[in-house]
C-alpha cells in the first residue's frame, strides 16, 4: 500500500484544544474567586455543568453538533458570516456566554451581572492567549512535507478554525484545508473527506487521517474508505465511541514511521 496523502484533525492533534479550554476557565473562576470570594473549583464545575446543558437546549444545537462546534467554543467564538446559520449562532452566543457565567455566579450565591459579562470578555482573552500546539507537531509536519502531501481537515465555525489555523503558525505546511463550516458537512460524514481527496488529487486508499477523534475522525475515515485511520490519544480528550482505528498512538512523533512502513 502506497500513501500519498496525510490528513490531519486540528483540534487535540495538532493544537491543544481541551486542556487549554479548562485552563482559560480556571484562570476565569480565579478571577471571579478574587472579586467575590468564591470557591474556584466549584465555580468552574457549574461553569461546565451550566454551560453544557445551555448549549445542548440551546436553538443552535443542531447546527453546532453538525459542524462540530462545542459548549467551549460558543463561549469565545466570534461566529462571523452571513448565513443564517452563522448570524443566529452569533446573535445567540453573545447572550448564552454573559447567560452561563451569570448563572455560575448565581449558584455561588453572588449574582452580579457586571461581573458575568467581565468573566465572559476574560475567558474570551484567556482562551486565544493561552493557545499552543501539541507536541512535536512542526517537526511532524516538516517530515511528512518531505514525502506526502499533507492536508487539514477541521470540524467547526469557519471565522474560528480559521483563527485557530492562523494562530499556530502551521498554515504553511498544507496542500489543502477543508472546515466543516465552510464545506456545509462535517466528519463523520465521507463527503467532507472526498471533497478534500479531490483538492489533493488523491484516491481513498492513498490517504490516511489522523486524529483524537474516535466518533468523528475515525470514523470518518472508514467511512470515506481511507487507507487507514490512525488515533492519537490525547488524555483528557478521549471518548467513546464503537469504531477501531487501525493504528492508535501516542505522539505525533510516531507518525513518519508508521506510514513509511505502510
Amino acid at each position: 500500500m502506497a500513501i500519498d496523502a496525510i490528513l490531519f484533525d486540528l483540534d487535540d492533534t495538532l493544537i491543544v484544544d481541551e486542556a487549554v479550554s479548562k485552563e482559560a476557565l480556571a484562570s476565569t473562576a480565579k478571577k471571579a474567586a478574587s472579586e467575590c470570594g468564591i470557591d474556584p473549583a466549584c465555580m468552574t464545575k457549574d461553569v461546565h455543568r451550566i454551560g453544557s446543558g445551555l448549549w445542548r437546549e440551546g436553538p443552535c444545537h443542531p447546527y453546532t453538533k453538525s459542524i462540530g462546534i462545542s459548549f467551549h467554543e460558543c463561549l469565545w467564538g466570534r461566529f462571523e458570516g452571513e448565513s443564517p446559520e452563522l448570524t443566529a449562532l452569533r446573535n445567540w452566543a453573545s447572550r448564552y456566554r454573559v447567560e452561563v457565567f451569570s448563572a455560575a455566579l448565581a449558584a455561588q450565591e453572588q449574582p452580579d451581572e457586571d461581573l458575568a459579562e467581565t468573566l465572559a470578555a476574560h475567558f474570551s482573552t484567556e482562551r486565544r492567549r493561552l493557545q499552543r500546539l501539541m507536541p512535536d507537531a512542526v517537526e511532524t509536519l516538516v517530515r511528512l512535507k518531505a514525502d506526502y502531501k499533507v492536508a487539514l481537515l477541521t470540524n467547526g465555525a469557519p471565522d474560528l478554525q480559521r483563527e485557530k489555523i492562523a494562530a499556530s503558525g502551521l498554515c504553511a505546511y498544507f496542500d489543502a484545508i477543508a472546515v466543516s463550516g465552510e464545506r456545509g458537512v462535517g466528519k463523520p460524514k465521507p463527503e467532507i473527506f472526498q471533497m478534500l481527496l479531490a483538492d489533493l488529487g488523491v484516491t481513498a486508499d492513498r490517504a490516511v487521517m489522523v486524529g483524537n477523534s474516535l466518533e468523528r475522525d475515525i470514523a470518518g475515515a472508514l467511512n470515506a474508505n481511507l487507507a487507514s485511520a490512525i488515533w492519537i490519544q490525547v488524555p483528557g480528550s478521549e471518548e467513546r465511541a464503537d469504531v477501531a482505528p487501525h493504528h492508535t498512538i501516542r505522539g505525533l512523533h510516531e507518525i513518519p514511521a508508521l506510514v513509511a512502513g505502510m
